[in-house]
């Protein structure tokens, strides 16, 4: 699939740049972006370092001011307007999506689709009620009223770029904080760009969001910046744990979403062809490079063999390949060094034991669908997030022990359960040690209208998306007010 030469994101505008006030050429020079499923140069953009990111957090504290006064309705109404320009121009930015992130077209679709949906619940909490009468103390008049604050940074991944930035920059705009944003500069285009040019067009005031790609360096700069009130960070638990270190010194509200090791519960009494459909495509969609994949298939041991073979049969028909020629299931790999690490993490369960049933093997970024049977505590693919198309299977014999080892995790992001039964699917829900259970599905579940999040290594107890938003983009303020002054004892 070509990219489509639209006017709507016609690349002579940004091309070599980042946004500011507007399009300007950055400090720190110039980026290659590059297709990962056949190398080929993409575009350009700016990249940003230390002075870049100043730059932006000035201006956007000297534009947010003016933006927190604006009528609620009217932050709505250009929230709103940036969804509709999304959506009618989704033809066109489908297939950048799709050569940047290594996606296939109907995982593509879905970014449009849900960056949509999270910019009109964005623009929904913009004239949501932000305040309340606080009980009397004394003869004063109290309360106390959600206010922004200030800046906020943001900070995404590669893999759902579009939607992983906007579900920030969204909320946290439709308060009346201005937003500096670092999408991966991996994903510029998908990740900032798209956003860029939406936002422009739907008569967002210049200087409220500056997007700026960049490294660690740029990143790091975010975290220290006097002018950035918050950070907002979505990717890697190692890179969350840095972020919370530094902006933490630096007295900012941080709010993570990190990773998961995702448990999928398979009951006795589950449709095992349901139970695998659901199994691969936690697993394999968009190459499990997914926060939410499901990374570990827990299955009663009395269906354990006739699921694994319903699974393995699956696998064996899933292509790996370059998604632009819309002819198969699995794209790239994000880079070779995650490969790596991907074959390091099946080598290991092998070596301990685990057997590998199908896949295991790649074509340069382009990783078979892979299964793994017989995978247990002590093995990489048991304890580690892989982002990889790996389906890890354990067996279980009692319910409690499957609760167990989903709740033995270094993680607690998502998990599912399987069950025909859905009162017994429930009471096992209630006992899941994590932020978020579907039961009757997989793992992989995500939108604008709940409070998404986990504990642990997926995130800092925070969350976002529903009412979540409210807390993290707000802060409270109180104001007492007296008729006249009275005079105090001193």
């Amino acid at each position: 699939m070509n990219i489509q030469k639209g006017n709507f994101l016609d690349s002579e505008r940004w091309e070599g740049r980042a946004f500011f006030a507007d399009w300007q050429r950055t400090a720190a020079g110039v980026i290659e972006v590059t297709d990962p499923a056949t190398g080929a140069v993409i575009a350009s953009v700016g990249v940003g370092g230390g002075a870049d990111i100043r730059h932006a957090a000035a201006e956007a504290r000297v534009a947010q001011k003016a933006w927190a006064r604006m009528l609620p309705t009217e932050r709505a109404r250009i929230l709103s307007k940036a969804a509709d320009l999304l959506e009618q121009n989704g033809a066109e930015l489908i297939p950048w999506i799709m050569r940047e992130s290594g996606s296939i077209y109907p995982k593509a679709g879905i970014e449009i689709e849900h960056g949509a949906l999270f910019m009109r619940h964005a623009a929904s909490l913009a004239t949501a009620p932000m305040g309340m009468l606080i009980p009397a103390m004394d003869n004063r008049t109290n309360y106390a009223r959600r206010v922004p604050h200030g800046v906020v940074g943001v900070i995404s991944p590669f893999n759902f770029p579009l939607v992983l930035s906007v579900r920030s920059i969204a909320a946290a705009l439709a308060f009346g904080n201005a937003v500096v944003h670092k999408p991966d500069p991996r994903t510029p285009i998908s990740g900032g760009i798209i956003i860029a040019r939406i936002f422009e067009e739907a008569g967002l005031p210049k200087g409220v969001l500056q997007i700026v790609p960049g490294g660690a360096d740029a990143g790091e700069a975010m975290c220290t910046d006097p002018n950035i009130a918050m950070i907002s960070f979505t990717g890697s638990a190692r890179g969350g744990s840095k972020v919370a270190e530094i902006a933490g010194k630096h007295f900012k509200k941080v709010q993570l979403e990190l990773g998961g090791k995702n448990s999928l519960i398979v009951l006795d009494d589950a449709d095992l062809d349901v139970a695998a459909s659901n199994s691969a495509w936690g697993a394999f969609l968009h190459q499990g490079q997914i926060c939410m994949a499901t990374g570990l298939i827990l299955v009663d041991e009395k269906i354990a063999d006739a699921l694994t073979t319903k699974l393995v049969a699956k696998a064996s028909h899933l292509t790996a390949g370059d998604p632009s020629l819309n002819e198969v299931a699995l794209g790239p790999i994000i880079s070779d060094g995650q490969v790596e690490i991907i074959d390091e993490i099946v080598n290991d369960a092998v070596a301990k034991g685990a057997k590998l049933l199908v896949g295991g093997t790649h074509d340069g970024r382009f990783y078979a669908a892979t299964v793994l049977s017989g995978v247990k505590p002590g093995m990489r693919a048991f304890e580690e997030e892989i982002f990889g198309p790996v389906a890890c299977i354990a067996t279980f014999s009692s319910e409690q022990e499957a609760i167990a080892l989903t709740n033995n995790s270094d993680y607690g992001l998502a998990a599912g359960v399987i069950s025909a039964d859905i009162g017994r699917a429930l009471r096992i829900a209630e006992e899941l040690d994590v932020g978020m259970v579907h039961v009757n599905d997989q793992t992989v579940n995500g939108g604008p209208f709940a409070p998404f999040g986990g504990p642990r290594k997926s995130g800092n107890g925070t969350r976002i998306g529903g009412p979540a938003d409210i807390e993290e983009f707000t802060t409270w303020k109180w104001i007492s007010v007296k008729d006249a002054a009275t005079p105090h004892p001193f």
